[in-house]
């Protein structure tokens, strides 16, 4: 059995490389000089270490900004974003009222439309809100998910009825039902979307370059993609760069690693 496993161990093992390769180069390169980075053939270890790269990444871009900005527009989508769709696939999946089902498919149809069509809208919204240049204008139009309320709605759907039922007999009424009884049930499903929600967070450039100017109003994203020059491209800070962005969601991600894991399962099971 073991000889007719090692295939499989094989494609394993360059699936691993594959995967991890990038990031090790990205580690050796942001110790390199300029020079040595842009080399042909390539080097893959420094000749000399340097963390030059490192000091000039600090020193000329506000990082501790980019990890607050990130940090705040993290924390405010996810957890508004959480409240409304949840309270928003409550009310479709629990509760009737008239024009339910149209609106309900409505909101689907936006699950069809890409979202760069809603940059320019939402840009106006944020001008004429004077909004523009400020961290809030960062997590202010993430606050609902049509695929968050999707989700949310087919986890409160494969709840027991009979839990509605009991919960009303004992008087409770539609918001005590939905904060005190089945809401708490939910944690999986509310685990999964703030994971999703959280690395579309993490990794969207497109919004924060558009309705921000001020570097100090800048996420870590878009604060990466300053150090891409108009000219030249010193690759060595770029690397470095992209290592203190990373850094911080690489800790976080061991200490929560079983949280993680389960919210991802739990995203194609429904219960």
């Amino acid at each position: 059995m073991k000889k007719r496993k090692w295939p499989v161990y094989l494609l394993l093992i360059l699936c691993a490389v594959v995967t991890v390769g990038p990031f090790l180069w990205m580690i050796l390169t942001s110790f390199k000089s300029y020079e040595e980075s842009i080399r042909i053939p390539p080097t893959i270890f420094p000749e000399v270490f340097t963390v030059g790269s490192y000091r000039e990444v600090v020193d000329k871009f506000p990082f501790f900004d980019f990890y607050v900005n990130t940090f705040l527009v993290l924390l405010f989508t996810i957890g508004i974003e959480l409240l409304i769709c949840s309270m928003a696939a409550y009310a479709f999946a629990r509760l009737h009222f008239p024009g339910r089902d149209v609106i309900f498919i409505v909101l689907l149809a936006l699950l069809m439309v890409p979202g760069q069509i809603f940059l320019v809208p939402n840009y106006d919204i944020m001008v004429k809100l004077h909004l523009a240049d400020t961290v809030t204008a960062l997590w202010l139009p993430k606050i609902f998910s049509a695929f968050g309320t999707f989700m949310l709605r087919e986890f409160f759907k494969g709840l027991p009825r009979s839990l509605d039922e009991a919960a009303m007999l004992d008087g409770c009424g539609f918001f005590q039902i939905y904060y005190r009884i089945l809401l708490p049930l939910l944690k999986p499903a509310l685990s999964s979307l703030a994971i999703l929600t959280a690395i579309s967070t993490f990794k969207d450039l497109m919004w924060p370059l558009i309705v921000n100017n001020s570097m100090d109003k800048m996420t870590l994203s878009a604060g990466l993609a300053m150090l891409i020059g108009e000219h030249t491209t010193y690759y060595p800070q770029v690397m470095a760069g992209g290592i203190i962005a990373i850094l911080p969601m690489i800790i976080i991600f061991f200490l929560f690693q079983k949280q993680f894991v389960e919210g991802i399962a739990t995203t194609g099971v429904k219960q």
